[in-house]
């Protein structure tokens, strides 16, 4: 009878995975300027059941990585990472000074209004990938939260 729950709790998680796309609000980008050749795009996730981050694509960037940026003495410094841990119904937000979505080798100019598409890749706890579209609506610098005090490392122009 034990192992009947057991097999029970797992498909039921299982469908719960399944049927439960994880809660993305606030989708934004920031719109570019001049020749900028990187952007930042933003958002909050939420997560029904644990998962992971595990990939972000975009057809309007060559290179899509999640980044956090943190302080580094006195020095912010911005580094890849390879999964976003979500725990189940805690909201991760992505935002301008800390973990983020970067843009790189833009293939054109990103203009406020714009819709940025993203494709993200979540992993289950059974190693199961699903995807999920997004559209995140570019804003114009001025409309941006600031970012955070402080310079960066990584060579990527602003975002």
């Amino acid at each position: 009878m034990k192992h009947l729950f057991i097999a029970a709790t797992f498909a039921t998680a299982a469908t719960a995975w399944a049927q439960s796309p994880v809660q993305v609000q606030d989708a934004w980008a920031r719109a570019t300027v001049g020749a900028q050749s990187a952007t930042g795009a933003f958002m909050k996730l939420t997560a029904p059941q644990a998962t992971r981050l595990v990939e972000v694509r975009s057809p309007a960037a060559g290179i899509v990585e999640v980044h956090e940026m943190k302080l580094d003495g006195d020095v912010m410094r911005m580094r890849a990472v390879d999964a976003l841990p979500l725990a189940a119904g805690q909201t991760v937000e992505l935002k301008p000074g800390g973990l983020h979505v970067m843009l790189m080798d833009l293939k054109a100019p990103v203009k406020a209004g714009e819709a940025v598409p993203l494709t993200l890749v979540f992993e289950g706890a059974d190693g199961q990938r699903r995807t999920q579209d997004v559209k995140a609506t570019a804003r114009a610098l001025s409309a941006a939260p600031a970012p955070a005090a402080g310079g960066h490392g990584g060579g990527h122009g602003k975002h």
